[in-house]
């Protein structure tokens, strides 16, 4: 470094350097500081583009002439660029290069601002931050599947809500299942062993009771029971009692299965039993017995009639009472069981061959599909064995509940509500699952599996949660990486600190980026609280490091004003930051493509959160280095900042080098005495050695040594005289302390391992550079990377033909736990569903009957249908309805011909069907005439085609939904709007001679809007057969005339598989496009942003691949993983991309100049990501660690290879040319001059100075007998003009000393530039000195505040005058009054 004035106070400048221009301290002085780059061993982010810019890249305003930054345009401001280009010295893209000066210029500005109001900076940008995280507590988790999976806009998403819309939020049923299997795979489960532990299991099932607001709510409490007529009376109360909950159970078969239904206390009826349960029930020979009674005057004579035709109609006769015992030695077993007197066990598999049927025998009919699993038949369809039991209890839905009690007095003190039923609920359920589990008996040898939906929602909300542990183990490791990437050995220039607050900060960010997702409604889901705070904290923190070491290495440039750091930082940084986060935010937009609502919460929530990141960095991660930036200025220690650094209490001993102290002749003349003499006492610390010789005019050379340091020469320029020697390239090491030494053979110092300052030790740049680039570069080395990467190609292709649909409910659920054995089990031995054909309105049900049945039978052709042992389809609603039509009419018929109904009324031997005939054939329909006495005659329910009478069709429909309660429910025919209420009683009236119309009339229901109608299906056990199921019912809905649609849990879950690849392609297509766009737009150049799609494209094709290979199956997950990998692969191809293309020279060498400046950052962001996602191979979850970590570890190695050996070797054939060409084909740019900056002036008379006297005692005293300054002899002090080198730690500082009319300007050093190795000594060229001495002051300040003691002036003095920045002006009192603050400071002052 140098500062040098040229004849008669004109000053020369050295190249490059401005006219005038002199960087500042605050002091107003010129100011050059040269600090150690102490980096820890291993730091590879130093060898990043913006530290080797620090280095190797002068100024935007000092340009060096021989720096590697010449070759590479990148490190340029994109303003001096375009002046080559407009002055004719080079050609290229001016429009990428108007587009970067305009980006450069706005982070330029924006960091000098964010430096100027730092502490304001980072207090708003942490308050708002916190502010939007506070959001966070107001997050919805989304666990409830259909909202997270189903297709958003789609068919199915407006099925769904034209589902809800007609029947309520709470739709279906809710099954909570018992499984039971054999302890060993494959082992019969059809035995006496095997069917006990089942009941056993299914009866401590019966008996869970729990307590809730203080209620007690037993299983009859919260099952669904099957709806009955509406009746009055003493035996209605009665039988309410014993209506059973619904269970569909293989028990059902036994005698056993009746230990089920209970009721919990007997009942007691009346001249038949005390202890009635349906252990006993007969329900015929009850209704018998009670017929036998009537003669007693018993009151429900009329009842007895209307339950014996509610019996006939539902199949119910002896109940359980003639089914076999499994236990015949049960002393409760019926004397009228077929095996009660034999003691023989029954056929089990006999009695299970076809199913079971309940109570009800004509509704209530279990396919043995859904009770018995893993069936083995012999050629006539008989079981043989089976490997799994299943029962199922069927619960009411919460808004069912919550009607059924919102009248009882059981609830009157609670405040009863729906959530509080949905809350009973969830408890019952609970406990469900603890009493099967613990109803398992070992000694039996079989195994108990059961689910609940409450077990498998708190299971899904679990999994959803954010499992604080890993995040901040996570967190934490992420906090040490930048603690060690960043440390350095020097405790001031050590960026620990700013690493541990930049992870700091961005994991604010994420937090604040979810609370904005929690504030405009985003709902989370598992993806978004397993995986995004892991992602988003490896790119936020990747960004960081580059900005935190381009700061570093920045601030170690003595070209550099203190005030520009921070901008010149972002100016380097911002646009590459800018970039790929502009890339990853559209790539995750175009990620919501997919209609998935789950995916697209998590696409849409990752682009925020990263936008959030790329703010976080730009704004406010600025403002936190500025403070660092103060605390390096004050020699505070790193972590510690308020400890100031011991290197205070150092001394700087200074001599006058003799050519015998050099260990290099060098020419030299006698310096002239001055007449003055005068002393500076200076305080400083460690022992620092200078060495002082002449250049060619004569003007001294002085270079302060650390004793412990091996000189190495700077560069001088072709005027100054240096002894032999080879100094070291500013490329290879631009580390100023490496630039002088005491001895030229010692080796170099530790400093030196840094890997963007390092000269001799292993880095990544270095390995690049001289090794891994010139590999790459070889011909034959192209070919085989070309194969090899076809290879790979081809290879990802393949893996994609093996990657299948689907996503199972057991990879989500953990691994050992009981709903992941639950599932295992039910997937395997019952894949059995239920499926809905829903007909909707704009359709007329009355007139397009036949529409209906023609519908209904058209699913014949639908595999996997579950028939009943006839082989026909299931009955539906519209037929149950036509049978009951049909018995009514024959009833009436025979009523009528019996005389026992007449025209005007019916008697009281007439049948309940006849009479209700007699009521339905008088209905017209007509709402101002409907009733039509006439129509007895002609008018018939049903015609002779089947067809329902149209015109009286809601009026029959009212009538059959309250008369046959038992089939409607059977049929789940769920008709919207519900058919109207209507009391089925007969009201006999046989003293009036006509029945009053009012009596007759049956409301007529509203048209039918939804219905529905039920089918089985089974045996689907692949995503294809769903498919297959799936298209094959919607053809057959498609082909129908009625307006229908399907619903069910295969089309909920299994429809999106569908069309996923479709859209998978699209959003590829859409995010390829986007990037494509980018870059050729921030670039300006189309060719380059072809190929880097082209790589990116094949990159997801192999990620595709290796997700084939892993056996991931394609779902949402990972179709976003592959469409966000597109974003992600941005960070390992941009990069490389951008620095190939602003470099110079032929292909192969902008390849090898890409390399060496990016593959230490490009190996860092996959460092950085991969801890981020690392700690995912922790979780319970075998989703989280199969469909995230796997996926995402594979897409960093993959991104690697494609950015570091297919990319630089498609460049180094296909790449574009230069962004800058220098004219005649030169490779480097030419040295530009910068227009001048204003200088400043310091004016300080030339007689303020006294005659200071030498005092030898000083150095005795301070510096044991070392004479301080003891080389500033008074040849020296009577020189006119210093060149002064100084090392790190020690700061030059010039200004002007105006000497009466005469003003001499002196500058700061410029820096020393390479200079070719082994470079022969010039002789020394005497000059003439044609202008006289003239007066100057040089400051040099070290580590330590220095208090400058001068003696009185001669003669009076003007006061200083100091020009500051614009930004403030301060009055300076007069120098002996000054004392610095600054730490370690020296001032030497001469006249």
């Amino acid at each position: 470094m140098q500062s040098r004035a040229g004849p008669a106070g004109v000053p020369t400048h050295g190249p490059g350097r401005p006219h005038g221009h002199v960087p500042r301290s605050d002091s107003g002085f010129a100011e050059e500081r040269l600090e150690p780059a102490d980096h820890v061993h291993g730091d590879h982010r130093s060898s990043s583009p913006a530290c080797s810019d620090s280095h190797t890249e002068p100024d935007r305003t000092r340009p060096m002439q021989d720096a590697p930054c010449a070759r590479r345009t990148s490190c340029y401001s994109a303003r001096e660029a375009l002046r080559h280009i407009d002055k004719g010295r080079a050609t290229g893209n001016k429009q990428a290069l108007y587009l970067r000066e305009k980006c450069e210029r706005c982070l330029f500005n924006t960091g000098k601002i964010i430096q100027l109001h730092c502490g304001k900076v980072l207090f708003v940008g942490v308050l708002v931050m916190c502010l939007l995280a506070v959001w966070l507590k107001d997050g919805k988790i989304e666990t409830e599947t259909e909202k997270l999976w189903v297709q958003a806009g789609g068919r199915l998403e407006e099925e769904l809500r034209y589902t809800k819309d007609s029947l309520g939020e709470e739709m279906g049923s809710d099954y909570q299942l018992i499984i039971t299997t054999a302890k060993n795979e494959g082992e019969n489960v059809l035995t006496h062993g095997a069917l006990n532990q089942h009941l056993q299991s299914v009866l401590a099932a019966a008996d869970v009771q729990v307590e809730v607001f203080g209620l007690s709510w037993k299983m009859k409490d919260v099952c669904y029971i099957t709806s009955a007529p509406i009746l009055e009376g003493t035996l209605a109360m009665i039988i309410d009692k014993l209506y059973p909950c619904v269970i569909i159970t293989p028990l059902d078969c036994f005698w056993e299965g009746s230990k089920l239904l209970g009721p919990d206390s007997p009942v007691v009826i009346p001249h038949v039993s005390a202890n009635v349960r349906w252990t006993n029930l007969n329900p015929l020979g009850m209704i018998e017995e009670l017929n036998k009674s009537l003669s007693l005057g018993l009151p429900f004579s009329v009842e007895l009639d209307t339950f014996q035709d509610l019996f006939d109609q539902a199949g119910i006769t002896t109940g359980y009472q003639e089914k076999p015992c499994l236990n015949p030695e049960d002393p409760e077993c019926p004397e009228t069981a077929p095996n009660k007197h034999s003691k023989e066990v029954p056929d089990i598999s006999s009695e299970l061959t076809g199913g079971c049927v309940g109570f009800a025998t004509k509704y209530m009919q279990w396919p043995e599909e859904l009770i018995v699993g893993g069936l083995k038949k012999n050629q006539s369809g008989q079981l043989l064995s089976a490997e799994a039991l299943q029962t199922a209890i069927i619960l009411s839905q919460p808004n069912a509940l919550y009607e059924a009690y919102k009248d009882d007095y059981k609830v009157h003190d609670i405040h009863w509500s729906p959530s509080k039923a949905e809350q009973v609920l969830k408890e019952w359920q609970r406990k469900f699952t603890e009493a099967v589990y613990n109803s398992a008996n070992d000694s039996l040898g079989q195994e108990v599996h059961a689910y609940s939906s409450a077990a498998l929602n708190d299971l899904m909300a679990d999994f959803s949660q954010t499992n604080y542990i890993r995040v901040a183990a996570g967190y934490c490791l992420m906090l040490v990486y930048a603690c060690v990437t960043m440390l350095r050995r020097s405790a001031v220039r050590s960026q620990g600190g700013v690493g541990l607050a930049g992870v700091i900060l961005v994991s604010m960010s994420v937090a604040a980026g979810l609370g904005f997702c929690a504030l405009i409604g985003l709902s989370f889901n598992a993806s978004t609280t397993q995986v995004l705070p892991f992602v988003a904290l490896g790119l936020g923190v990747d960004d960081m490091f580059l900005v935190a070491h381009t700061f570093s290495c920045t601030t170690s440039s003595p070209d550099i004003a203190y005030m520009d750091q921070t901008g010149e930082c972002l100016r380097r940084t911002g646009v590459s930051v800018t970039l790929t986060s502009l890339s990853i935010i559209v790539s995750c937009f175009m990620g919501a493509i997919v209609p998935i609502p789950a995916l697209r919460n998590y696409s849409i929530q990752s682009a925020v959160v990263v936008f959030f990141n790329y703010l976080s960095v730009i704004l406010i991660f600025p403002a936190i280095i500025s403070w660092d930036l103060e605390r390096r200025r004050a020699k505070r220690l790193d972590l510690f900042c308020c400890l100031n650094s011991s290197s205070a209490n150092r001394v700087i001993r200074v001599r006058e080098a003799t050519p015998a102290d050099d260990t290099d002749s060098v020419r030299s003349e006698p310096l002239p005495r001055h007449s003055q003499r005068h002393q500076t006492n200076v305080t400083v610390q460690s022992t620092v050695e200078t060495v002082t010789s002449l250049d060619n005019e004569g003007r001294t050379v002085t270079v302060v040594v650390p004793p412990t340091q091996t000189v190495t020469r700077p560069w001088i320029p072709s005027n100054v005289v240096t002894p032999l020697g080879t100094p070291p390239s500013t490329a290879e090491s631009s580390s100023t302390r490496n630039l002088v030494s005491p001895d030229l053979d010692t080796e170099e110092t530790e400093s030196s391992n840094v890997l963007c300052c390092a000269k001799k030790n292993w880095t990544l740049s270095s390995f690049a550079r001289n090794s891994y680039g010139p590999f790459l570069a070889r011909f034959p080395v192209k070919i085989a990377v070309l194969v090899a990467f076809a290879l790979l190609l081809v290879g990802g292709i393949y893996g994609t033909t093996k990657v299948e649909d689907g996503l199972d409910l057991t990879d989500v659920v953990p691994k050992g736990s009981r709903e992941h054995d639950f599932l295992h089990v039910q997937s395997k031995y019952f894949s059995f569903y239920d499926m809905y054909i829903v007909t909707k309105s704009d359709y007329d049900y009355p007139i397009g009957q036949a529409g209906l049945y023609e519908l209904h039978q058209d699913f014949m052709r639908v595999d996997k249908i579950v028939l009943t042992p006839e082989g026909d389809l299931p009955e539906f609603w519209l037929s149950y309805f036509r049978d009951w039509l049909i018995d009514v009419q024959d009833h009436f018929d025979e009523d009528w011909h019996q005389g026992r109904i007449q025209r005007n009324k019916w008697y009281y031997n007439a049948t309940n069907e006849g009479v209700m005939g007699y009521k339905l054939l008088v209905q017209t329909g007509d709402n101002d005439n409907p009733i039509n006495k006439d129509q007895l005659y002609s008018n018939r329910l049903i015609d002779s085609n089947g067809v329902i009478n149209s015109k009286a069709f809601y009026n029959y429909l009212t009538a059959w939904k309250n008369d046959d309660t038992f089939a409607y429910t059977a049929s789940q025919a769920a008709i919207r709007p519900e058919p109207a209420e209507w009391s089925v009683d007969r009201n006999d009236h046989d003293s009036l001679d006509t029945i009053p119309d009012y009596e007759l009339l049956i409301p007529k229901s509203q048209p039918i809007n939804y219905s529905q109608f039920s089918f089985y299906v089974s045996g689907l056990h692949g995503t294809s057969e769903f498919i297959q199921l799936i298209k094959d019912v919607r053809e057959v809905c498609a082909e129908s005339e009625v307006p229908t649609y399907p619903l069910g849990v295969p089309f909920t879950y299994w429809e999106q598989y569908i069309y996923l690849r479709y859209y998978l392609m699209v959003a590829l297509s859409a995010v390829l496009a986007a990037i494509f766009v980018v870059v050729a737009i921030v670039m300006v150049n189309p060719w380059l942003a072809l190929i880097v799609v082209s790589v990116l494209a094949m990159m997801a094709v192999e990620l595709f691949g290796v997700m084939g290979l892993l056996g991931i199956k394609l779902s949402a997950i990972p179709a976003v993983i592959i469409i966000a990998s597109v974003g992600i692969g941005v960070e390992f191809t941009v990069h490389i991309s951008f620095a190939y293309v602003t470099s110079l020279g032929d292909r192969n060498e902008r390849m090898i100049a890409a390399l060496e400046h990016m593959m230490s950052p490009v190996i860092d962001g996959a460092i950085s990501t991969l801890l981020g996602v690392v700690m995912l191979a922790g979780s319970e979850f075998e989703f989280i660690v199969l469909y995230f970590f796997y996926v995402l570890v594979a897409l960093i190695v993959i991104g690697l290879l494609n950015g570091l050996v297919l990319l630089p070797v498609l460049l180094s054939l296909i790449g574009p040319g230069p962004e800058v060409k220098p004219a005649n084909n030169a490779r480097r740019l030419p040295t530009p001059t910068p227009p001048p900056t204003p200088p400043f002036e310091t004016g300080v008379p030339l007689d303020t100075y006294p005659q200071l006297q030498r005092s030898d005692s000083l150095g005795s005293d301070l510096f044991n007998n070392e004479i301080a300054f003891s080389g500033l002899g008074d040849q020296y002090l009577q020189q006119r003009h210093s060149d002064i080198l100084v090392q790190p730690e020690v700061k030059v500082e010039t200004g002007y000393l105006r000497c009466g009319p005469k003003r001499t300007k002196y500058n700061a050093p410029v820096r020393p530039t390479e200079r070719q190795p082994n470079r022969p000594k010039r002789p020394l060229k005497k000059k003439p000195h044609p202008y006289q001495p003239q007066h100057h002051v040089t400051t040099v300040t070290a580590t330590t505040s220095v208090t400058v003691q001068i003696g009185q002036p001669t003669d009076d003095a003007s006061t200083d005058s100091y020009r500051y920045s614009k930004r403030r002006r301060d009055d300076i009192p007069k120098l002996w009054e000054l004392e610095y603050d600054s730490s370690d400071s020296s001032r030497s002052s001469q006249k």
